[in-house]
């Protein structure tokens, strides 16, 4: 049996409900997405016939996950829920399905395969950084800019996939 993994916006998307697929979640996921009232006696019963497994990665992969984001600089707009699915394909070796750009790219970086749900998905991936469009110099956690106090913006440093 073929397994994916889904993060929250899969299961907002009706992917799990509409396929005879079988997916694989985080219980960090799952907890998120319990209040789809409507889906209850689904997810239960995706749970039952084993097209849903509620599975959570070890440790060590989540710390590949989260250094593998600040390296990427995506560590700021991923939540420990981005890395739990993120460290789940990485273990098991499966396809991530996400329209989420920072997930999308740390999992390309851990050559993680990855399918959109409803945008294109991500043609490059790269390394965020944190600049000052004021006397461009680069930073890597500031926010403001510590010579001249401007607001640091940030761009992605591009490398083609």
């Amino acid at each position: 049996m073929v397994f994916r993994v889904l993060d929250a916006t899969a299961f907002y998307a009706g992917i799990p409900f509409a396929s005879n697929d079988s997916f694989m979640t985080t219980s960090m996921v799952y907890e998120e997405i319990q209040h789809i009232k409507t889906k209850q006696g689904v997810l239960e019963m995706l749970q039952q016939t084993n097209r849903l497994q509620i599975r959570d990665p070890s440790e060590e992969n989540i710390i590949i996950v989260t250094d593998a984001s600040i390296k990427t600089g995506d560590n700021s707009t991923i939540s420990k829920q981005d890395v739990s699915i993120i460290a789940l394909a990485l273990e098991n070796d499966i396809e991530l399905i996400t329209d989420d750009f920072a997930v999308t790219n740390v999992a390309k970086q851990l050559k993680i395969k990855t399918s959109s749900l409803m945008t294109e998905g991500i043609r490059t991936v790269g390394k965020w950084i944190r600049y000052c469009s004021a006397c461009g110099k680069e930073f890597s956690k500031q926010k403001e800019c510590p010579i001249c106090g401007s607001k640091l913006n940030r761009k992605l440093i591009k490398k083609s996939i």
